[in-house]
């Protein structure tokens, strides 16, 4: 299949209690980590990581997105460019939550801070499989639809 893109995965183990696959995610010029969550119908950003890059960044008085965070506050924008591997995603609507209590954890037990936790919309837009075996993502190049906005 000459239009997938696969990505290696780090697979993170949560002190015996599960594990938590990332994903290299580069943005704004610098290489960040996101966490691969399938059960997330959305994938949203950390409120900080887009307050600092995204300029027109507005925040939402009412929680709209359906996440399993609580947050006080939710932050929309777009970000014009970010790239998982070769997949490039452009002027992405993003949502944004504080993920200060997940980076908090991570650190606590030696993993990397994250700035995404990645979702059904970017999966489910360029049909994303899984390889635990590989530790790898696929992507396909050509996405279902485009992004709003």
């Amino acid at each position: 299949m000459s239009n997938n893109i696969a990505v290696p995965l780090l697979l993170i183990d949560l002190n015996g209690d599960g594990f938590h696959l990332l994903v290299e995610l580069h943005a704004f010029g610098k290489k960040h980590f996101a966490v691969i969550d399938t059960g997330a119908s959305r994938s949203v950003f950390d409120k900080n990581f887009i307050q600092e890059h995204v300029l027109e960044a507005k925040e939402l008085d009412a929680v709209q997105t359906v996440t399993l965070f609580t947050t006080s506050s939710t932050i929309h924008g777009i970000i014009p460019k970010f790239k998982i591997g070769k997949l490039t995603i452009k002027k992405y609507p993003v949502v944004a939550l504080d993920l200060d209590s997940v980076n908090d954890a991570y650190e606590k037990h030696g993993h990397p801070r994250i700035v995404a936790i990645l979702g059904g919309d970017i999966f489910y837009n360029h049909q994303a499989k899984i390889s635990y075996k590989k530790k790898k993502i696929y992507f396909s190049s050509k996405r279902i639809f485009a992004w709003p906005g």
